[in-house]
């Protein structure tokens, strides 16, 4: 179990995961689904407006993870760049919707999208004396017109979102579900959806449907991919089909293991910073 003291917070919330998040002083807050989050960045102590979970994955044997984790040395040197970078367990929901909108986006477009899609479909509440819009519910984002959507920004992702948020709302799309569910069969499931692809939804069931297994693959880490593991894991072509996209994820998890996506994190993170992008 990992200890909160082991948790690196400016790390996790600036690695990719979340965008719905803003620091103020030493605090950082978040909106993760129907409540919002304040974390002392001293002492990692979190206020909630709603029910706790454990969000920092407090759960994980982050001991075990990280010895299995440090068997590959561009790994290890990852983390030791990133000491307590961790997974976190966010709102389906939101998460599902978040890299629906992260589709050929960067981190700044989609943190404006979705806090325009909250303040105009969320509920307000107030929390910690200031002023906070939850993220909307399914119901909210599929009976959305169009012109609504695209006034947040979403360009042709309108359609994405609106639809995603349909399938949710009408029960065809459980993603409580989809938590028991292997990560074959979510991910089937996922890809059902309009705007869903191969990274999209390994991004969706590692951040938020307990898919440790998965590993996101974007342009950042097909260039990681090629820049240190070409011998143990060759990728030809600029980009892969979703047949080679399913083969390479096989290679992956018998090369990195079980805990695979905990590795992206790691690596995505270090290639990121390595070239100053910008986080939130």
């Amino acid at each position: 179990m990992a200890s909160k003291s082991t948790i690196n917070l400016d790390s996790t919330i600036n690695s990719g995961q979340v965008f719905l998040w803003k620091k103020e002083g030493g605090f950082w807050y978040g909106i993760d689904g129907d409540r919002v989050l304040c974390i002392d960045s001293t002492n990692l102590k979190v206020k909630s407006s709603g029910v706790k979970v454990d969000y920092f994955r407090e759960s994980d044997d982050i001991g075990k993870i990280l010895k299995s984790l440090k068997k590959d040395e561009v790994v290890k040197t990852a983390i030791s760049q990133n000491e307590g970078l961790r997974l976190l367990r966010q709102d389906p929901f939101q998460c599902y919707i978040s890299f629906i909108v992260s589709s050929n986006s960067n981190i700044q477009n989609i943190k404006s999208t979705l806090n325009k899609l909250c303040k105009k479909f969320g509920e307000r509440i107030e929390f910690d004396k200031k002023e906070f819009f939850l993220f909307p519910t399914s119901a909210s984002l599929a009976e959305a017109s169009n012109v609504e959507l695209l006034e947040c920004g979403l360009g042709y992702r309108a359609d994405f979102v609106k639809k995603a948020a349909k399938e949710v709302d009408n029960g065809i799309m459980d993603l409580k579900l989809l938590k028991k569910m292997s990560y074959d069969d979510a991910k089937k499931e996922l890809l059902r959806i309009f705007g869903i692809g191969n990274k999209v939804a390994d991004c969706i069931m590692l951040f938020s449907l307990e898919k440790l297994e998965a590993f996101p693959l974007d342009t950042w880490m097909l260039k990681i991919l090629r820049k240190y593991y070409e011998d143990v894991l060759p990728i030809e072509g600029k980009s892969i089909t979703e047949k080679r996209y399913n083969t390479l994820h096989e290679k992956i998890i018998s090369h990195f293991g079980p805990y695979a996506g905990y590795s992206q994190q790691f690596l995505f993170k270090m290639e990121r910073d390595a070239f100053h992008k910008k986080w939130l």
